[in-house]
C-alpha cells in the first residue's frame, strides 16, 4: 500500500495578504498541480473521539489521498478546550471539538490545507479558534477562511492562493459577495492558481439540489451558492469546491472552471448520519495547469459506515447520484458529468 506523501513541500505564507507583493514566478512549460478535495470533516464531540485515535478514520482510504495539495473543510475545533456553544441538555445543538492529535493525524494523511470558514469554527469561542490555529501551525498545515484572509501556499513550484468563505460574521463572510470578489481579485494578482472553498447551502438529504437564490436552514441564511461561485470565478478563481449541505450535490462548469457544490461528508465520528444520501461521499481530484486551466480530474466514490468512517465504494453509488443531480440542476448550463471510471469529462469547448 503506498504511503501518502509528506506535505513538507507545501510551504505557506502566514503573513497578511498585504505582505505579498508581485506576481507569481515563472515556471517551466507544462507545469501542473494535482489537487484533492474532501468535504466536511469532524472527529467527534467534546470528550468523545475515535478510541483508536483520530488517524484510524483514514485507514481505509489513505492510498486515495495521494496528491500534491490535499484540502478539506475542518468543521471542528481542535484542542483540549470545552465547548461554549451548547447549553446542557440541548439535543439540537452540536459542539464539534477534536483532540489536539487531530492536526498530526491530518498531516500524516497528507493534508496540506484546510478551510476554517464554517459554522463550527467557534464552537469553543475565541479560545478554541486559537488552539485550532496553533495545532495546525505546529504541524505545518495551512488554513484559511478568517476575515480578509488569503493564504498562499507553494506546491510543485506553483503559488496557490487559498480562500475560504461561509455565511457568518467573524469569518470570511460569503454573504458579502463584493468583498469576496475583492479578495479573489487580489489573490489572482499574486498566484498561479486561486482555489475558493465555500461552506454554503442548506443541510439535509432533501437539500441535494442546487437552485438559484438564497438558501435557508432552520431560519438561518446559508447564502446563494450559485451567485457566489459565479462571482468569484468571474473575479479570477480557478476552482470552487464546496461543503456544508452534508450530502452530495451536482457539479457545474462555468467559464471553463469547475464548481463542486458539495461532495458530501468525509468523516463524522458519531456526529453525522451515514444512511442514504448522508453516507455518500467522494474525493475530488483535479489537475490544473499553471494558468488555472483544467487538465484532468476524477472522483473517487466513498461511503461512510458507522460510526462515520469513509471507505471506497466499489459500486460507485455517488457517481450516479452526482450525475443525476448535475443533469437535473445544470442541463444546458454547464452540467459536469462523471464517466463510469470516475473521470470527469472536460468542460465544453
Amino acid at each position: 500500500m503506498p504511503e501518502a506523501p509528506s506535505t513538507s513541500a507545501v510551504v505557506w505564507t502566514r503573513a497578511p495578504s498585504s505582505a505579498v507583493t508581485g506576481g507569481p514566478a515563472s515556471v517551466p512549460p507544462g507545469t501542473t498541480l494535482s489537487i484533492g478535495w474532501v468535504g466536511d470533516m469532524t472527529f467527534g464531540t467534546y470528550g468523545s473521539s475515535p478510541p483508536g485515535g483520530v488517524g484510524t478514520v483514514f485507514d481505509k482510504i489513505r492510498p486515495y489521498l495521494i496528491t500534491e495539495l490535499l484540502l478539506g473543510n475542518l468543521e471542528t475545533v481542535v484542542g483540549n478546550v470545552p465547548p461554549s456553544k451548547c447549553s446542557p441538555g440541548d439535543v439540537g445543538c452540536f459542539s464539534m471539538v477534536a483532540p489536539p492529535e487531530t492536526a498530526q493525524a491530518l498531516k500524516d494523511a497528507g493534508f496540506g490545507g484546510v478551510n476554517l470558514a464554517n459554522n463550527h469554527t467557534h464552537d469553543s469561542g475565541s479560545t478554541g479558534l486559537a488552539t485550532t490555529k496553533q495545532a495546525l501551525d505546529d504541524v505545518g498545515i495551512a488554513y484559511t477562511g478568517l476575515p480578509g484572509q488569503i493564504t498562499y501556499v507553494t506546491a510543485n513550484g506553483l503559488t496557490v492562493a487559498l480562500l475560504g468563505f461561509a455565511p457568518y460574521y467573524g469569518l470570511a463572510n460569503a454573504l458579502d459577495i463584493p468583498e469576496a470578489v475583492r479578495l479573489v481579485k487580489e489573490a489572482e494578482q499574486h498566484a498561479h492558481i486561486v482555489i475558493v472553498m465555500m461552506h454554503l447551502g442548506a443541510e439535509g438529504s432533501d437539500r441535494s439540489h442546487v437552485r438559484p437564490g438564497l438558501e435557508f436552514y432552520l431560519g438561518e441564511n446559508r447564502g446563494d451558492p450559485v451567485a457566489f461561485s459565479h462571482a468569484v470565478i468571474d473575479a479570477g478563481a480557478d476552482l470552487v469546491v464546496g461543503s456544508g449541505p452534508h450530502v452530495p450535490r451536482g457539479m457545474q462548469w462555468y467559464q471553463g472552471r469547475l464548481i463542486a457544490y458539495s461532495v458530501g461528508d468525509f468523516s463524522g465520528y458519531n456526529t453525522f448520519p451515514v444512511t442514504g444520501l448522508w453516507g455518500q461521499s467522494a474525493i475530488l481530484n483535479i489537475t490544473l495547469d499553471a494558468d488555472g486551466s483544467y487538465v484532468t480530474g476524477s472522483v473517487t466514490p466513498l461511503l461512510l459506515s458507522s460510526p462515520g468512517f469513509p471507505h471506497v465504494d466499489l459500486d460507485a453509488t455517488v457517481i450516479n447520484t452526482m450525475n443525476a443531480l448535475s443533469s437535473a440542476d445544470f442541463a444546458g448550463n454547464g452540467a459536469a458529468m462523471i464517466q463510469d471510471d470516475g473521470h470527469i469529462e472536460p468542460p465544453p469547448s
